[in-house]
């Protein structure tokens, strides 16, 4: 189901009906404060439970054909907690898990784009190291059932060596500044998807 709202925060109803909101362009956000994560404060393992999100992705295959066919699909995060997330954050990403040493990530031969509600345009994410992810413009704070979703595309060049398996994935995460053991701390939560590329 194509979304045509790719960036909105749903109102707390059971339907989670979207309502548009004006996103600031992703440049002008703030960078997150280097604060440990909240697992990083729990000495006992374990403890620290995030059951904050509960994320969603539609429209992501099995698997795709290297080329430079789009795939779109829409990632959708709710926050499923009682409790207003602060300093809230979302970045999208395209790679693959590395498991062994000489393996590589897809990352660098993908190309991930988000439809920018406010210029109507297709926006390309890409990190200085050449990773195709990055920060999406979105709301600073997400209050208790309210949802965040957004439209990406993305496609593997022909180029990708195919000398290996990759587990590739593509999806949002969403990061909040959360309380634990009487300090500030990050948590994040995914909507994401798993897909295999292959030769057309």
């Amino acid at each position: 189901m194509k979304l045509r709202r790719a960036l909105s925060v749903s109102a707390a109803t059971a339907a989670l009906l979207p309502v548009a909101v004006a996103a600031a362009p992703a440049a002008q956000a703030a960078p997150a404060p280097e604060i440990p994560t909240c697992y990083d404060l729990d000495t006992a393992y374990g403890q620290y439970h995030n059951n904050t999100f509960v994320g969603r992705a539609f429209g992501i295959p099995k698997s795709i054909v290297l080329g430079p066919q789009w795939t779109t699909y829409t990632a959708t995060l709710t926050n499923a907690s009682a409790k207003e997330l602060k300093s809230f954050q979302l970045t999208a990403k395209l790679g693959s898990y590395v498991y062994n040493e000489g393996e590589r990530d897809l990352s660098p031969y993908g190309d991930l784009q988000y439809w920018d509600t406010a210029q109507h345009a297709w926006k390309t994410l890409r990190q200085a190291d050449g990773n195709a992810r990055g920060t999406l413009p979105g709301p600073k704070t997400l209050k208790p059932r309210e949802s965040v979703h957004v439209q990406l595309r993305f496609r593997v060049s022909e180029n990708l060596p195919m000398d290996q398996t990759y587990d590739a994935f593509t999806g949002i995460t969403g990061t909040f500044v959360d309380r634990y053991r009487n300090m500030d701390c990050t948590a994040s939560g995914d909507a994401s998807g798993g897909f295999s590329p292959r030769k057309g």
